[in-house]
């Protein structure tokens, strides 16, 4: 089954830029409203773009938008946010757990502080940010939740690389595949979705070797185009952990290269080139 995002409201957390500004200009593009809670209000020397600017683009490729500044670890925004989203466009379709924070530090160097802020944003921000928008999605004949979150790997490579950072997505991908289950009997769909590969993002180049990373990486673009084939899916597609490469070859689309990163791009964390 096949649905249209035409008029369906979707409520993502973060979005100002990269793989979420992506996806929000994809969906709008297919004529869906997007709700966005993210932090950006003012430019930022460092980052490009604002909630601000992400739905105007939203908009400029024909979809509605709305901009609510506030943090997805505080509860008030978030309810704020739901509000909004409810109240412009009628109702709350689809949530998207984008927002996300990195720090790749090991035990010994990362402090508490980083180690709080990945977990609050990550896995509670995911949490909440459901939980919140859940009296909505039930009324929807159309329930979706999509969290950008990896497989679920117990290689000790991947447990032992960085555990605090590997606790938070982790925890994001075992929440989603919980409310698959969970809300089954609803029709809420839930399912995770991760990159093959890096992507071009501000945290991959600010964070993960700059110029050189980014040559080596592919564009948000594939993830947007994965994100919205996975909403498009019936509720009976529910409780998978999706690479964006896989999604993409379900839908006939098997030639990469628009996308970027050369002819071997630099696998994802969670991800091996073997698999």
């Amino acid at each position: 089954m096949t649905a249209s995002l035409r008029g369906r409201t979707i409520l993502m957390s973060g979005g100002s830029r990269g793989i979420g500004l992506a996806i929000a200009v994809a969906a709008g593009r297919e004529g869906a409203n997007v709700a966005l809670l993210a932090k950006t209000d003012q430019p930022d020397p460092r980052l490009p773009g604002t909630v601000h600017t992400a739905v105007a683009e939203i908009e400029e490729a024909g979809g509605k938008a709305v901009a609510i500044v506030g943090d997805v670890r505080e509860p008030a925004d978030v309810e704020r946010a739901a509000t909004t989203a409810a109240e412009t466009f009628g109702g709350i379709d689809i949530v998207v757990n984008n927002a996300s924070a990195l720090n790749t530090s090991g035990t010994a160097e990362l402090p508490i502080k980083r180690y709080d802020l990945m977990q609050q944003i990550n896995s509670r921000g995911t949490f909440l940010l459901t939980q919140t928008a859940l009296p909505h999605l039930r009324k929807s004949d159309a329930a979706r939740i999509l969290t950008l979150s990896p497989p679920l790997s117990l290689d000790p490579k991947w447990l032992g690389r960085f555990p605090a950072y590997m606790l938070s997505k982790y925890g994001m991908s075992l929440l989603t595949l919980g409310f698959a289950e969970e809300f089954r009997a609803d029709g809420i769909a839930a399912n995770c979705l991760w990159p093959e590969t890096t992507i071009a993002t501000a945290a991959v180049i600010n964070l993960l070797g700059g110029d050189e990373a980014a040559s080596r990486s592919r564009t948000p673009e594939i993830m947007a185009d994965a994100a919205v084939a996975v909403l498009k899916r019936g509720p009976e597609v529910t409780g998978r952990t999706f690479l964006d490469v896989d999604v993409l070859a379900e839908e006939g689309v098997t030639d990469l290269s628009r996308y970027g990163g050369g002819d071997e791009p630099e696998m994802d964390f969670f991800v091996e080139r073997d698999r």
